[in-house]
């Protein structure tokens, strides 16, 4: 994606179509690729969406919160624009837009995510904030969910270094409440990120989606306790799939609060015990290369008009791969014989009619139609 700065309606746009259910990270990617800007791509909806009414927001909702969020000091940054955090701008695909409350500097420096159980230990809490100060008096900005336990005693150690909460609501909603002090305090003092609407309140579904922000801002993630089946290990698995680093705290077998941690050690992840050993894990690692198109290079159209019937074909024998599970986006390709530009063509429409749900990641799944 090419580095520029969007205008005023530019941007508008890009959150015209942002917010449009069903438009997801994926379908976003796939429609600027398709129609080239995201004004051209709201006009070409009606002709791929099935229903009739406009599900697109209106330019005055978009432009209420453009200026709300520039009256209380909120910047809305665009994955081309300069200031998007390099990390997460990387990953495939970013978010097209985030919202950041408080300091966009500290997003710019080296990023550590420490997560993990919201009922932590004493031990493990205490453990969280103090790997938390060490790493970021040696520069890193430290990267959590604002939830209870182990993140807010990680942003908690870090608040004067530098610390990035990722929320699932908008950054204008306070969640839980109980970290209201932590929020007022890391407006000024750190950061505050979401991808959702100022005034969006979070539901289940929403923190899967920040979690892979919180991996995707960071270099790697330190799970602090975590049980077998929790959110955490969501996050852990987000920056596996990201080529994050993935460390973790290990604890005793007796304790259901660790049993994910020794499982993340036991399938690979880097075993912590104190600020150098994740210093070291992070040596080697250098920031991501961005590809810059170049100017010589004029890639070929693809005649989508005259795709049409190979798009059909190519999405009857993607609804027979599909099930409810989500399955990688590559495997579906690869398995249904046709070319990547027919089976993406065929997801997008799938995707805004409802037939595939389409994770943040590129996962899919059967959608509700079916």
């Amino acid at each position: 994606m090419q580095t520029r700065e969007l205008s005023f309606s530019e941007k508008r746009d890009w959150l015209r179509l942002s917010r449009t259910p069903r438009v997801g990270p994926v379908a976003f990617r796939d429609l600027l690729g398709r129609y080239k800007t995201a004004e051209a791509a709201i006009n070409a909806l009606p002709s791929i969406m099935r229903r009739k009414e406009s599900v697109v927001p209106d330019c005055d909702i978009i432009e209420a919160e453009m200026e709300e969020a520039d009256h209380r000091g909120i910047k809305i940054i665009a994955a081309c624009e300069a200031d998007y955090p390099l990390y997460l701008k990387a990953i495939d695909p970013p978010p097209p837009l985030i919202s950041v409350l408080g300091r966009t500097d500290i997003l710019h420096k080296p990023c550590a995510a420490i997560v993990g159980s919201r009922n932590a230990s004493a031990i493990g809490q205490r453990f969280a904030r103090q790997i938390a100060d060490e790493l970021g008096n040696t520069g890193f900005t430290i990267i959590s969910g604002l939830a209870r336990g182990i993140d807010a005693n990680a942003h908690g150690g870090a608040l004067d270094t530098g610390t990035a909460a990722v929320l699932g609501g908008g950054v204008d909603h306070v969640y839980p409440r109980q970290n209201a002090e932590l929020y007022e305090a890391m407006t000024t003092q750190g950061a505050l990120i979401s991808e959702s609407p100022l005034g969006y309140r979070a539901t289940a579904r929403d923190f899967p989606r920040r979690n892979r922000i919180i991996s995707g801002l960071s270099m790697g993630v330190i799970v602090i306790e975590a049980a077998e089946r929790s959110g955490t290990l969501i996050t852990a698995r987000y920056a596996a799939e990201q080529n994050r680093e993935v460390m973790a705290v290990p604890g005793s077998p007796l304790d259901p609060r660790t049993k994910g941690c020794n499982r993340l050690i036991q399938q690979g992840a880097a075993l912590i015990q104190n600020a150098q050993d994740i210093i070291d894990c992070f040596d080697n690692i250098r920031p991501p290369q961005m590809m810059e198109p170049n100017g010589d290079y004029a890639q070929a159209e693809f005649d989508w008009k005259a795709a049409e019937k190979d798009i059909e074909k190519a999405r009857t024998s993607v609804i027979s791969l599909l099930s409810p599970t989500p399955t990688p986006r590559d495997e579906i390709i690869r398995l249904s014989g046709f070319s990547t530009a027919l089976v993406t063509a065929a997801l997008l429409e799938m995707e805004l009619n409802g037939e595939a749900v389409v994770e943040a990641d590129g996962r899919v799944a059967l959608g509700v139609s079916f």
